[in-house]
């Protein structure tokens, strides 16, 4: 970008940019979604959309996953990140939360943080504070170094995160505001909330420039907005273009032309703008997170949104709907005069670096579709045994963020009936001597199953995704309460941990083990020529884990709409390549294959 200091302000009507008004046309591109070997082709491709700045959140659990344990390396590498958007010409906007929802799981904040009693979450209580000041000031360290009047590319530094909707506590607002200052952020500061006068209200303080998140009517809401933020420019900083999926439903998708009117009438008002999303990404491993409005609905592994720009890097219709929308208010990268925006950069999946410059986006082809033979590798074994309990522990009380929970007890001598529990989440695997009985699921509110005489009783619990909006954050995970049969109480419980980490490390080493649980591991090798973006088709699969050469791709589950799980090319190689799975429910060998196209289910159209 520069390494010469400028000013970046609010004015009375624009942003002004070393003194002259700036329209920020922004893309939200969040680097812990993304391959770090694919981040600069995906920023590079939203300058090509006519974009100037891009916009990330900052996921305190990705970073933190369990307590002192800070990671800001490899594809947690804000600073790199950051430093890539600056060398392709953009600017850059963060958002650090510490709640940032996003669909993420535990909308971003930290397991072992909402496990702590008493905690007051997302309000001025002490030990919060005293603690998420840590996390920012970490955060800042990073960014500080990097804002524009340092001679970086940061122009933004967003407090909180839909604050409005949540509590209305001033005192915790302005406590953000106070560290945030002395970690050294010297640039603007907003806030961003639903343009309803109560969430704007309750979500913002004097000082902070408020800005609103919506994806229709939006001169009826910048309107709005403007009657809660009289002065300075008006900004949409979460334009949601297209939406997410949950497992059990359709795949959402919005109308690029609508999207695209409604983006026009945006920049026509004279409003700046961030793209929600413009490129998703991945959930990868176990990080999606959560709805829950009544109904538990955990987030399938894709992020791909129907934004702009897809989940494998791919200009959509979207993509060049908006293009042609920027191009009326801005100067787009190879516009030829007379020609849409389509025929003037061409169309294809990748940005190649000599083509970039002159923006064009050159073609490639998909990879082929192909078969793999998947023959077992042994069954689960955690990373040891957790202890014996009186009571089954939850995820939290055991200090874990997700994966796996096994509980194993003895039953009483020939007893046979109703196994009852207090609550699942999110869904149990039940098997008495091995012999698999049935499943106890969240999403279908079940809490009973009918269980045979024998003499050991397994539950496998699944932690399905964290709620990441509303009262139900920071949920404890696991079987909850006491476990009844027929109304006695089942006592002395042997747990095993099996967290994603231990997840990762089975996947890496497959063979045979010497505990066997309930889920068979299955593994396949296939051949590449080069390294390759490929999509795994697990529609043969019921439920379970897959990886690639060791990297935890995330979750698949035959109930959709997600068919196929995005293969990032940096994860495989060219010759021999390993694809493992954690299978849940299959008890024979699935059918696998690479199909040349996602397949993230039917469409809500």
């Amino acid at each position: 970008m520069t390494t010469n200091p400028q000013t970046f302000t609010i004015g009375e009507e624009s942003f002004l940019l070393a003194g002259r008004p700036f329209r920020i046309l922004a893309g939200a591109l969040h680097y812990f979604r993304v391959h770090p070997d694919h981040w600069r082709d995906r920023i590079r491709k939203a300058r090509l959309l006519g974009l100037n700045t891009i916009e990330t959140y900052v996921a305190w659990n990705a970073h933190e996953p369990y307590r002192g344990e800070w990671d800001a390396s490899g594809g947690l590498d804000l600073g790199r990140f950051l430093d890539i958007v600056a060398e392709e010409g953009m600017y850059a906007i963060v958002r650090p939360g510490p709640y940032i929802c996003a669909e993420w799981h535990g909308g971003g904040l930290p397991s072992w943080l909402t496990s702590i009693p008493g905690i007051g979450l997302r309000r001025s209580e002490p030990q919060y504070l005293a603690i998420l000041t840590e996390y920012l000031r970490r955060v800042y360290d990073i960014v500080a170094p990097r804002q524009i009047d340092r001679g970086g590319n940061v122009i933004l530094v967003q407090i909180e995160n839909e604050y409005g909707a949540y509590g209305d506590d001033k005192e915790y607002l302005a406590e953000l505001v106070r560290v945030t200052r002395e970690g050294g952020i010297t640039v603007p500061l907003t806030t961003v909330d639903q343009p309803e006068p109560q969430m704007l209200r309750d979500g913002s303080l004097p000082g902070l420039h408020l800005t609103g998140s919506f994806g229709s009517r939006a001169t009826e809401r910048l309107a709005t907005l403007r009657e809660h933020q009289p002065t300075g420019p008006l900004m949409c900083s979460e334009f949601w273009d297209g939406w997410f999926d949950w497992w059990g439903t359709k795949h959402h998708t919005t109308s690029a032309a609508e999207s695209a009117r409604e983006l026009d009438a945006l920049l026509a008002a004279g409003a700046s703008v961030n793209l929600y999303m413009f490129h998703g990404g991945t959930n990868f491993g176990l990080s999606n997170g959560a709805n829950d409005k009544g109904r538990y609905l955990p987030i399938v592994t894709s992020y791909d949104y129907d934004a702009p720009l897809s989940e494998s890097g791919e200009p959509t219709e979207k993509f060049w709907a908006f293009r042609d929308v920027i191009a009326k208010y801005a100067d787009v990268p190879g516009t030829v005069p007379g020609a849409g925006a389509s025929d003037a950069i061409g169309s294809g999946t990748e940005a190649h670096a000599e083509g970039a410059a002159s923006g064009v986006l050159a073609a490639r082809a998909p990879a082929p579709a192909f078969d793999v033979a998947l023959t077992p590798a042994g069954s689960w074994i955690g990373r040891s045994a957790a202890g014996t309990f009186p009571q089954p522990p939850t995820f939290d009380e055991l200090g874990v963020p997700g994966g796996v929970l096994v509980y194993t007890t003895e039953l009483p001598a020939g007893a046979a009936g109703i196994l009852t529990v207090a609550e699942i989440r999110d869904q149990a695997w039940v098997s008495v001597d091995g012999m698999p009985v049935g499943t106890i699921s969240r999403t279908r509110s079940e809490r009973s199953i009918r269980i045979p005489a024998g003499r050991r009783l397994t539950i496998l619990v699944e932690e399905q995704g964290r709620t990441n909006y509303g009262p139900r954050i920071g949920e404890a995970k696991g079987l909850i309460g006491p476990a009844l049969l027929d109304g006695a109480e089942l006592s002395g419980w042997d747990v095993e941990v099996i967290a994603e980490r231990d997840l990762v490390a089975r996947a890496s080493v497959p063979g045979p083990v010497e505990t066997a649980l309930i889920a068979p591991v299955w593994t396949g090798e296939f051949d590449l020529a080069e390294a390759a973006d490929l999509f795994l088709d697990a529609a043969g699969a019921r439920k379970g884990f897959a990886f690639v050469n060791g990297f935890f791709l995330g979750r698949y589950w035959r109930n959709g709409p997600q068919r196929t799980l995005y293969v990032p090319a940096p994860v495989t190689r060219a010759g021999r390549n390993t694809v493992t799975l954690l299978e849940l429910e299959h008890l024979d060998a699935p059918a696998l294959t690479f199909a040349p196209h996602p397949v993230l289910g039917p469409t809500d159209e």
